[in-house]
């Protein structure tokens, strides 16, 4: 049985593993193989300010500034700025001052001002690679890099990347530090230990990276040896909601993110499937280019029958399904042993992702409230949730 691993790691973090407890596949192929894959992640976002310590203690006062109010002092300008309407802050404050203040402070890739940003290209692939040895280390398979939704290597890939360093600008520029860490990973760990990304087949935002580029990506991505590709979409932090004050942006609660984690109050397309027809291009451009890489298809997977018609009908080699893996993590097991009505169906009301929002433990509504006085129960702190589903008696007949 396989067991590749996911990691979710910060490149400038620790790395964290998530392995073998689960004990069910999150990622499951035709042979009905159990994958544990590994994600390795990065770039600073902070909280949204109180508007008042804003300008008292964040904004950096700058000439400009000063030239708006001449004859003031810098405490003077402070709070002259903290009774100024958003109209008025509009003519003063830059675009990137008001996201601070009205969103909280974001770093981007193309913050070449500062130095560790300007220094990612030198740093991250050593990072990776050195976090992949860890997770062999440790006993795992294998490790997808994490090149999607909101991180720092999706940063690279996208259209917004303008870095004029020879590592943003034309889409070989924007893959040039993706591939640069991928060989850096695989120079660092055995030829039997694989080693795969995960990539958006589509942004979802405006100016973002389409079809077109996750073409190109993947196919790129697949001549540099990759053991595996997966796909994914949206979940960026370029159109999230405003947070509240002391909360910090979330990457999943604008039109991006819910092309990543679409809910079951959806529009005329409804949640599932959304990005079945982007990963079956990127599958068909890279099997065109004479690449058998394995392809990993993902989002809104609902149930049996629609992960087997993927498979049919050629748009990936593995169906990833972790809302409905989360749910139950037995559905594959039993679909198998042909008792397929016990299976938990996720209902995609997306309160697991609820839960990642608020930084608790991720549970499944349909299970964390059971059997809570039951001996030996992992629950959460506070006890009102249990941590991990129910057993499954296994049929022995």
């Amino acid at each position: 049985m396989t067991e590749v691993v996911n990691i979710h790691n910060s490149a400038y973090d620790v790395l964290i593993a998530r392995p073998s407890k689960w004990g069910n596949p999150f990622q499951i192929g035709r042979d009905g193989n159990r994958e544990r894959v590994i994600q390795l992640y990065e770039v600073h976002i902070r909280r949204r300010p109180d508007p008042a310590k804003f300008f008292e203690r964040y904004l950096a006062l700058t000439d400009r500034h000063r030239t708006a109010f001449p004859g003031q002092s810098d405490d003077a300008i402070r709070a002259t700025l903290r009774g100024m309407s958003a109209a008025q802050l509009a003519g003063v404050l830059t675009a990137a001052e008001r996201e601070a203040l009205q969103f909280g402070y974001r770093e981007r890739v193309t913050d070449m001002h500062l130095p560790h940003i300007r220094e990612l290209p030198a740093v991250l692939p050593g990072l990776f690679a050195a976090a992949a040895r860890r997770a062999h280390a440790a006993g795992f398979d294998g490790v997808e890099l994490h090149y999607a939704h909101a991180y720092t290597m999706a940063s690279f890939l996208s259209r917004t990347n303008t870095r004029t360093d020879g590592y943003g600008g034309a889409r070989e520029n924007r893959v040039r530090l993706p591939l640069e860490v991928f060989h850096a990973t695989r120079a660092n760990v055995p030829a039997d230990f694989a080693v795969g990304c995960r990539y958006l087949a589509e942004e979802c935002i405006a100016g973002g990276s389409d079809v077109e580029d996750a073409v190109y990506f993947g196919a790129q991505f697949a001549q540099a040896g990759m053991d595996f590709i997966s796909t994914s979409r949206g979940g960026k932090f370029d159109d999230a909601k405003q947070p509240g004050i002391g909360a910090a942006a979330y990457p999943y609660t604008g039109p991006s993110g819910y092309e990543c984690m679409p809910q079951y109050i959806s529009d005329a397309r409804g949640p599932f499937g959304r990005n079945v027809a982007a990963t079956a291009a990127v599958r068909a451009a890279i099997r065109g280019a004479g690449y058998e890489t394995p392809i990993v298809c993902s989002g809104g997977v609902h149930n049996f029958d629609m992960a087997e018609k993927l498979l049919q009908d050629g748009v990936c080699d593995i169906v990833g399904a972790a809302r409905q893996s989360l749910a139950d993590p037995d559905w594959f097991l039993k679909m198998r042993l042909g008792r397929g009505a016990e299976i938990r169906t996720c209902e995609y009301t997306n309160y697991c992702e609820g839960l990642d929002q608020k930084h608790k433990p991720v549970t499944c509504q349909l299970w964390d409230k059971n059997d809570l006085d039951r001996p030996g129960v992992a629950r959460t702190a506070d006890g009102k949730r249990r941590l991990t589903p129910p057993e499954w008696p296994m049929p022995t007949g």
